[in-house]
């Protein structure tokens, strides 16, 4: 299980995202400067492991997600959902999931072909809210985080507007 703090997720802000003992497992760079914000993840050593991003020329809202140096993935929100929040992760080369959940409990989980891969939710820890991720074995820890960086991105441009 991963914890990552609501409050790092505001840009220009710089937080860290734990394991579930509290060490620090990346730090993550609100870069606000950048136009249509950018978040930069990098490993406890400092050297930068991905970044996600707003794309600016999408139709609906889109982030891209960078790992190693490679665009590896998307992350595009529905446009009309009628039962909950939805979203596709778009993993270039491999099968795509789907984020899905409720806005207001922040409650998702990331599926593929039917089975959860990750389960997010909000929790409060400490005196600050915080998201509680738990990711099944297997699967790629770095870019199931990006995604959800890239989720609370969407989610709070929907709530600016």
């Amino acid at each position: 299980m991963y914890v990552i703090r609501e409050h790092l997720l505001r840009l220009g802000e710089d937080s860290d995202i734990t394991d579930e003992a509290g060490q620090p497992v990346l730090h993550v760079d609100g870069n606000v400067l950048s136009l249509g914000g950018r978040l930069i993840l990098r490993d406890p050593a400092g050297r930068e492991t991905g970044q996600v991003h707003r794309k600016l020329a999408a139709l609906r809202p889109t982030y891209e997600i960078t790992l190693g140096g490679k665009d590896v993935a998307e992350v595009r929100r529905h446009l009309l959902t009628p039962f909950g929040e939805r979203f596709t992760l778009d993993v270039y080369g491999a099968d795509d999931m789907e984020i899905k959940g409720d806005l207001l409990s922040h409650e998702f989980t990331i599926d593929r072909d039917d089975h959860t891969v990750a389960a997010i939710s909000k929790r409060w820890l400490t005196a600050t809210a915080s998201y509680a991720v738990d990711i099944a074995p297997g699967e790629s820890d770095l870019l199931i985080l990006a995604s959800v960086l890239a989720l609370d991105l969407a989610i709070d441009a929907e709530h600016d507007h």
